[in-house]
């Protein structure tokens, strides 16, 4: 594939800090050009640092998920990504006619608005018929077109969401919190919905969620961010890394560790995942 947009930003002095070390590859493996690539990007927001020098790559088909504590930047990279913020310093690069769909955390919908879904769907233009029946199918919500959107329950506005986000049929499907306020089933529904929908189409994922063990059975790579690449590689090995451990605590760290041997049986602790040296960044400025 040829590479499109190349976002350059003037470099910027660097420290000597050392890179994070690259972790064994997921045991899926994703062949072809990264749909989006980011090296060594940096970003401030007022003068503020809240990105430092994070390399990531997604390809076709493959479920990349960031976690990290609140502060950590990860909206601010899903921004960066999307393209609605620039580097201050570090390349982004898509490949060219990229097709990005978004969900977000949330929509805030006025209750006294009579909005169906058929009609949501076709915000701001109208589609044609059969796609927002078939983007409606895709996201487990056949049928319900003429329903009003205030009458939905929260995880089937969500995948009202997803149904919109799939409508043109996106390269790299980008889901910022989607499953936030919902409770564990609805939870794990969306989610089981959104591996359905790669498996369909090939598409790439790239989640920022907070769900933990959600993350343990749907991603094939995972990020962990603080404000830098603290660690990443498969969950199975990012649930083990120190790093991880010093982010989300001994207690997440144990559940992870009970999940991966009840739905793995894997005893190989062959793989580590390393953080960078040096200090964790806390108390970031929150995510814009």
């Amino acid at each position: 594939m040829q590479e499109g947009v190349v976002m350059q930003a003037s470099a910027a002095a660097e420290s000597a800090a050392v890179a994070p070390t690259a972790v064994a590859a997921a045991p899926r493996v994703f062949a072809g050009a990264p749909l989006v690539q980011l090296d060594r990007v940096s970003v401030a927001l007022e003068g503020h640092p809240v990105l430092d020098r994070v390399d990531l790559r997604v390809r076709r088909g493959e479920i990349v998920t960031i976690v990290g504590p609140n502060g950590s930047g990860k909206s601010t990279l899903v921004r960066t990504i999307i393209g609605l913020l620039p580097p201050t310093s570090g390349t982004v690069r898509r490949i060219e006619g990229l097709t990005i769909g978004y969900v977000p955390q949330r929509l805030a919908i006025d209750p006294s608005m009579p909005v169906t879904v058929g009609r949501f769907m076709n915000l701001p233009a109208r589609r044609d018929a059969a796609a927002v029946a078939a983007a409606l199918a895709d996201a487990g919500l056949p049928g319900i077109a003429g329903q009003q959107i205030t009458g939905l329950s929260g995880g089937q506005l969500q995948r009202v969401l997803l149904a919109r986000a799939l409508l043109d049929r996106p390269d790299l499907l980008i889901l910022d919190e989607a499953t936030a306020g919902l409770d564990q089933p609805a939870t794990a529904a969306f989610y089981a919905r959104i591996e359905a929908v790669r498996a369909r189409h090939g598409c790439a994922v790239l989640m920022v969620s907070h769900d933990l063990q959600i993350v343990m059975r749907a991603s094939d790579h995972v990020v962990c961010l603080n404000g830098h690449v603290c660690c990443e590689g498969s969950p199975e090995i990012v649930s083990s890394s120190p790093a991880y451990h010093g982010l989300f605590g001994t207690d997440a760290a144990e559940t992870l560790a009970l999940y991966r041997h009840h739905h793995s049986h894997s005893h190989d602790d062959c793989g580590h995942a390393h953080g960078r040296s040096g200090d964790h960044r806390h108390g970031a400025a929150p995510d814009a």
